[in-house]
C-alpha cells in the first residue's frame, strides 16, 4: 500500500468531515490557548495549560487523518481514545470541583462551549478509524 492509498483510505466520505471537524477545532484551540497563555496565564494555569494539551492533540490526530496509512491509522486511533479519556476527565473535574478552573477549557463540561463536539469527535473518530481498519 503506498501513502497515497492510506490517505485516500481515510479521508474519503465521512473521514473527510472528520479531518475538517479536527482542523477546525485544531485552530480554535491552537488561537486560543496561546492567546490564553500569553496574555492571562497566571489567572487559570491549568485550565490553559489543559487547553494547550487539547490543541496538541487535535493538531496530531489532523495531521494523522490527513497522512494516512496503518501506522497513522493506529496512532489516530491511540490519540482518539485519549483525547475521550481526557474530555471525560476534565470535563467530570470541572463539574465536581469548579473552583479549580477560574476559566473554562476547550473540554470543560464536556465541550459544553463548543457544542460538545469535544466528546463527540472522538467518539466519531474511533469509529471511523476501527471502520477504515475493517474495510482494509
Amino acid at each position: 500500500m503506498t501513502a497515497t492509498e492510506g490517505t485516500t483510505r481515510l479521508v474519503k466520505g465521512p473521514g473527510m468531515l472528520l479531518v475538517w471537524l479536527y482542523g477546525v477545532m485544531s485552530v480554535g484551540a491552537v488561537s486560543r490557548s496561546i492567546y490564553q497563555i500569553a496574555s492571562e496565564f497566571d489567572r487559570a494555569p491549568l485550565a490553559y495549560s489543559l487547553s494547550a494539551v487539547a490543541a496538541v492533540v487535535y493538531v496530531f490526530i489532523t495531521y494523522t487523518l490527513v497522512r494516512g496509512g496503518e501506522k497513522a491509522r493506529r496512532a489516530a486511533l491511540v490519540c482518539c481514545a485519549a483525547e475521550l479519556a481526557g474530555v471525560l476527565v476534565v470535563g467530570t473535574w470541572t463539574l465536581v470541583e469548579p473552583s479549580a478552573f477560574p476559566d473554562a477549557t476547550v473540554w470543560s463540561d464536556f465541550g459544553y462551549g463548543y457544542v460538545f463536539i469535544p466528546v463527540l469527535l472522538p467518539l466519531t473518530g474511533i469509529w471511523w478509524l476501527r471502520k477504515s481498519a475493517e474495510a482494509a
